[in-house]
């Protein structure tokens, strides 16, 4: 790939390594920004290179902490308007915030689409970003949003492991069209377990449409934070006589709860991407799959005017 012209890529404090992937892919350097915290916790940013009428990608998945990388993504695309950038896109890998997009609740906000309005206001003038929760987050958005996808990279690390019988499942019925999907894409069958939600760090699994008897088993989900819903599927689907079960997450956050309970449950592999941080789990098998060079190409066609809609392909056909 020849150098870009005219392209800068920054990233703030939430995924460096995965910003330093992306730009060993396009073949520059990354962008020089100071973003720190003075004492109090407010957020300081300088942008410590000219980006005048440059077309300028801010790399800032919103995980954990949440409001501190949404901060730093706010304030740096603030600083780059300021300093007279020509385009300003907003690269995130995860989206946080993408749950709360509808109201449930009587008098509960809508802060997926608070969120698209402050990245707006900041000065973004396109965001790109992987995997949402809720597709139609893309509506909330007045400027162009380019949806990609991680099954591409999931598709060539399955297809390398030559599962036998596979059988893809979706722990709930929310995420029947991601699991179709991905039944589509790897010519399996396709299973669903229902759900209960206990509580907002627990959930108990219902009972499984399909069959999995003797079969290998991929659990697909966008996000998991607790591991709950997961390892609650997983469990069901052991004791109806599934063969191997792996997951395919997404995104993964990963806090204490969900190691703890990852370390006792039934999945033989978790499947996921750097798109936010993630951590080994000793004792738990584990693997991290690269979204840099998704990414990187996406950015290398946004920047050149080229379409990205062939990203969604897979052997030649559209995944998605």
């Amino acid at each position: 790939m020849s150098k870009p012209r005219n392209l800068k890529v920054f990233s703030g404090n939430a995924n460096i390594p995965l910003a330093q992937a992306i730009v060993d892919y396009l073949g520059i350097p990354l962008g020089k920004a100071t973003v720190t915290s003075f004492p109090d916790g407010e957020t300081f940013v300088k942008i410590d290179e000219n980006v005048r009428d440059q077309d300028i990608f801010i790399v800032q998945p919103t995980s954990t902490p949440t409001n501190q990388n949404l901060m730093e993504l706010l304030i740096m695309i603030d600083a780059a308007r300021r300093a007279s950038a020509d385009r300003i896109t907003a690269v995130i890998p995860f989206y946080g915030y993408a749950r709360q997009d509808r109201k449930d609740q009587p008098r509960v906000p809508i802060t997926a689409k608070l969120v698209a309005n402050l990245l707006v206001a900041a000065g973004a003038y396109r965001v790109l970003t992987m995997d949402l929760h809720a597709q139609q987050i893309q509506g909330f958005f007045d400027i162009p949003v380019d949806h990609l996808y991680a099954a591409p990279v999931f598709y060539n690390y399955l297809k390398a492991k030559n599962l036998d019988n596979l059988v893809v499942v979706s722990p709930d019925v929310g995420g029947m069209k991601l699991a179709a999907s991905y039944s589509q894409m790897l010519n399996a069958g396709l299973a669903i377990v229902t759900k209960k939600r206990l509580s907002a760090t627990s959930v108990e699994s219902g009972f499984l449409v399909g069959e999995v008897k003797d079969k290998d088993v991929l659990l697909v989900d966008d996000i998991t934070e607790t591991a709950g819903t997961i390892t609650a599927a997983a469990r069901l689907l052991k004791k109806e006589g599934a063969k191997r079960i792996f997951a395919g997450i997404s995104h993964a956050l990963l806090g204490e709860l969900a190691v703890s309970r990852l370390k006792g449950s039934d999945i033989d592999e978790l499947i996921t991407t750097n798109s936010t941080p993630v951590q080994p789990i000793e004792g738990f098998n584990m693997k991290v799959l690269s979204v840099a060079e998704i990414l990187g190409e996406a950015i290398h066609r946004i920047h050149s005017g080229e379409s990205v809609s062939s990203l969604f392909n897979i052997d030649n056909k559209k995944s998605f």
